[in-house]
């Protein structure tokens, strides 16, 4: 990736945490917590708009279903993602220490598929089929999205663990960073909003605060821009004075 336009740094996805056990002046990298927030927040939004969605409406219908695209699309990366860098670098020294994560990408990758199959049958069928194929892609959709949160909890729990043992703060900050180097800036900047979406005050501020010792200016503007359509007015705020940007066009901060 061109790192003139876009930047290499944590803010996909990193936040320290406390291990379990672990004093809570020892916080260690972790590399899962706000993406895995932000697509927690994707999932729920996608899900409660199929479950609204009056099938017989084709603008409403498409719109839905476009949804439900970009939702698998997300996942899919996400799922590369962490094959080609977290599981590699558990595998790496942990022989098999990334199996359980692995056979379950193998899985949804499979889910994956079969849905957006569904997907394509709802928008091409015909009037009378349409409300009974979209409660079954809601269902479908609906227990997939639950597979993915009992998912997320063992990457957090086991998986943060074992990258733990493994690996130095400074080494998972290493591979972090390949890892969002990755990543094209129009995923990037899916991602980031949907951070926006789901991640605490504090939280957004340690991202773009790292964001913005990394990113050129225009790359960082654009992705607090993208951010701030995700915020209420309080929580932009917020960021923004912690960040000594204007909450207001034009206003001075002092």
């Amino acid at each position: 990736m061109n790192h003139d336009t876009t930047f290499p740094g944590h803010t996909q996805a990193a936040i320290s945490v406390t291990a379990p056990g672990m004093p809570s002046k020892a916080p260690r990298f972790d590399m899962y917590c706000a993406i895995h927030k932000a697509l927690r927040q994707c999932m729920a939004h996608t899900l409660h708009r199929m479950g609204a969605l009056d099938a017989s409406e084709d603008v409403e219908r498409n719109a839905v279903l476009d949804d439900v695209e970009s939702l698998l699309a997300t996942l899919r990366g996400h799922l590369q993602h962490e094959n080609d860098f977290v599981h590699t670098a558990i595998e790496a020294r942990q022989p098999g220490g990334a199996r359980q994560t692995a056979d379950d990408h193998v899985e949804h990758q499979e889910a994956i598929r079969n849905l957006e199959d569904e997907v394509s049958s709802l928008r091409h069928a015909h009037d009378e089929h349409r409300p009974q194929l979209a409660l079954s892609l809601y269902r479908h959709l609906a227990a997939f999205i639950g597979e993915n949160l009992m998912h997320m909890q063992v990457e957090e729990t086991r998986g943060n663990t074992t990258l733990w043992a493994l690996y130095s703060d400074e080494e998972l900050v290493a591979i972090h960073d390949r890892l969002v180097a990755s990543i094209a800036p129009a995923e990037m900047g899916h991602a980031v909003r949907w951070m926006a979406a789901a991640l605490s005050v504090p939280e957004l501020v340690a991202v773009f605060s790292d964001m913005r010792g990394k990113a050129p200016p225009p790359a960082f503007e654009a992705m607090l821009g993208g951010a701030r359509t995700q915020l209420d007015e309080r929580r932009w705020a917020q960021l923004a004075r912690a960040l000594g940007q204007p909450p207001v066009p034009g206003l001075v901060t002092v």
